[in-house]
């Protein structure tokens, strides 16, 4: 009942309220709560420090409710992985790190003692000392492990709240969010030194935090994709690592810009070649600042793939054709392996 609960509280924009209607509505349909009434539910979910009474009486989602709407979107994701399509080794590159690799090298002045291999290196000594007593290591006889490189990684996560995003009955946003709960949480819990931010585009594009997330909206927006870019740009171009990479996750075509006087031109019928040009000068401008732009593409009408593509084509990043089923394992893999390398432009 409680990850019912939670699932209901990211549906809703973390409305407490209305997430317990829906939950009552279902259980009226369905019986989805047995033989526990709601009002021992909501006793339970204050008792546990989930919901507590604040403006008028209302019931609002503490931050340990948020905790666990970002927990279990991890969970969510992983649960449907196999241990086989994630790996674990950072990079392919050898450097400085601290896990092993098979292979060693002669010691050099600077190398970890704790990175030595012992075996190896007694048994060079050995090997050049016949009589043990006279048994004496040399610094030509210790080698050490090569280690994997560990690079830190900073990513924009770009979401498309266009009104787009709920158009036709069918809910893209729920997913989006959980993706970004997903994301906000691995980067918290196992790469706690990469760097996310997370900005959401319609007319304009704005940075928000990790803590609203569950608050997103889809409104009646037109879809500013340069502007997007260009705000996620500007926030990597801050970072110093390695690997610089832009996640959008979007299922319409770019409708909207900035002109030069700062006025929104808009055109949601068809692809606006003046739109569209100005789009793909971003994603040359992110390219020629080292950074990929990995498009999670939630639609598949034909003009919109080819106008995809030749977004990937400008910025030579990826581009995933993937279903609101599969979002998150795809956007989550993705993020994992390209920890591994540092992107050459």
């Amino acid at each position: 009942m409680l990850r019912l609960f939670t699932f209901l509280l990211l549906q809703t924009n973390a409305d407490a309220e209305e997430a317990l209607e829906l939950l009552q509505e279902l259980n009226r349909r369905y019986g989805t709560m047995g033989e526990m009434t709601m009002d021992e539910f909501i006793e339970f979910l204050r008792a546990q420090g989930y919901v507590e009474e604040r403006t008028q009486g209302r019931l609002e989602p503490t931050a340990k409710a948020l905790q666990r709407l970002r927990t279990e979107a991890l969970q969510e994701i992983f649960r449907t992985l196999r241990k086989s399509d994630l790996g674990f080794h950072e990079t392919v590159h050898s450097g400085e790190g601290i896990e092993w690799l098979p292979e060693t090298r002669p010691y050099s002045f600077g190398d970890q003692p704790s990175n030595i291999d012992p075996t190896e290196t007694l048994t060079n000594a050995l090997l050049r000392s016949s009589d043990l007593s006279s048994f004496q290591l040399q610094q030509d006889d210790i080698r050490v492990h090569e280690t994997e490189h560990l690079t830190s990684c900073a990513t924009v996560l770009l979401i498309d709240v266009s009104h787009s995003m709920i158009l036709y009955g069918e809910d893209r946003i729920t997913p989006a969010k959980q993706v970004a709960l997903a994301l906000a949480e691995l980067i918290r819990t196992r790469y706690p030194k990469d760097t996310l931010e997370v900005v959401i585009f319609g007319d304009e594009a704005r940075r928000i935090s990790v803590a609203d997330i569950p608050y997103i909206t889809v409104g009646p927006f037109h879809t500013n994709t340069r502007d997007g870019l260009r705000l996620a740009r500007m926030l990597l171009r801050r970072c110093r690592d390695a690997n610089k990479q832009i996640f959008m996750l979007t299922d319409g075509k770019p409708s909207a810009i900035f002109d030069d006087n700062g006025r929104l031109y808009k055109n949601a019928f068809g692809l606006d070649p003046r739109i569209v040009n100005k789009t793909l000068q971003e994603a040359v401008a992110c390219r020629r600042d080292g950074i990929v732009i990995s498009t999670f593409m939630l639609a598949r009408d034909p003009y919109l793939v080819n106008f995809v593509d030749e977004l990937t084509r400008a910025n030579r990043g990826r581009a995933f054709y993937c279903g609101l089923r599969h979002l998150g394992e795809t956007v989550l893999v993705d993020y994992i392996l390209n920890r591994r390398k540092t992107f050459r432009m």
